[in-house]
């Protein structure tokens, strides 16, 4: 339940004019300092949203927050206009929500970008937490945020690979040298079950040749499934002769 204020409750703190003193600004750069750290730990990651984004969401969210505290006492009048700070930190929640979903795709059956949209919606959290006067929790959440991103990602390298999960390899080779063959034999050597074989001639192509002369390149893509990592098994193909390029989405790596 949100708490209600009418003018007879208001009291203006004693280090602020008119809603406005050390104290806010003390909360407003509480946020940007604990969204800028989480901010720059997905920065280092090489993350789409970054410490930019993640500073912009915490300092935001702080200012929704003190706007909805402090904003509007000029209009509060007892028994007529009443105030539910509350109302503005819900719909911080909501609005966030379209954000993080932006940052969310699926290409193939994998899912990305999942832990980004995570780590924006609680940077919101901390940010709201700070505006609302609540450094110790915010505080602590950030703590939380870094054992998380930090310590979890260690767990989860531990962990028993699934053997259902289907990751995705692309192949690029040139035309005419038989190399399809060398990649399933790789494949199958290595455990893995081929669930789906698809392949694209790139590049213009005169009978059987690109216009430079040289053969025209082949890209296959192979859905497999196996208890083994996707990215040995792309690196034992990128020795291969003649293999230009290899592209692996494994299932079993959490995207961070």
């Amino acid at each position: 339940m949100g708490i209600v204020l009418d003018a007879s409750a208001v009291a203006p703190a004693a280090n602020t004019l008119g809603g406005e003193g050390w104290r806010q600004i003390g909360e407003l750069g509480l946020a940007l300092l604990l969204s800028a750290a989480i901010g720059l730990e997905r920065e280092i990651r090489q993350k789409d949203a970054g410490l930019r984004t993640h500073a912009l969401v915490g300092v935001g969210a702080a200012l929704f927050v003190l706007i909805s505290k402090y904003g509007f006492t000029d209009v509060l009048e007892s028994r007529l206009v009443v105030l539910d700070p509350s109302r503005v930190a819900a719909q911080i929640v909501s609005g966030i929500g379209f954000l993080g979903a932006g940052l969310i795709f699926v290409s193939r059956g994998s899912v990305r970008g999942l832990t980004t949209a995570a780590s924006i919606w609680v940077t919101a959290a901390i940010g709201a937490a700070a505006g609302a006067g609540l450094p110790v929790l915010a505080a602590l959440t950030t703590g939380a945020y870094f054992l998380v991103a930090l310590g979890f990602s260690a767990v989860t390298r531990r962990l028993p690979l699934s053997a259902t999960a289907i990751s995705a390899l692309r192949v690029r080779y040139p035309d005419g040298r038989g190399i399809l063959r060398d990649v399933l034999r790789e494949a199958a050597d290595r455990g893995f079950a081929i669930d789906d074989v698809s392949t694209e001639t790139i590049g213009p192509r005169r009978g059987g040749r690109e216009a430079n002369g040289e053969p025209a390149k082949v890209e296959v893509t192979l859905h497999v499934h196996g208890r083994q990592s996707v990215s040995e098994l792309a690196a034992a193909l990128s020795d291969l002769d003649y293999v230009d390029a290899v592209l692996a989405s494994d299932a079993n790596v959490i995207d961070e």
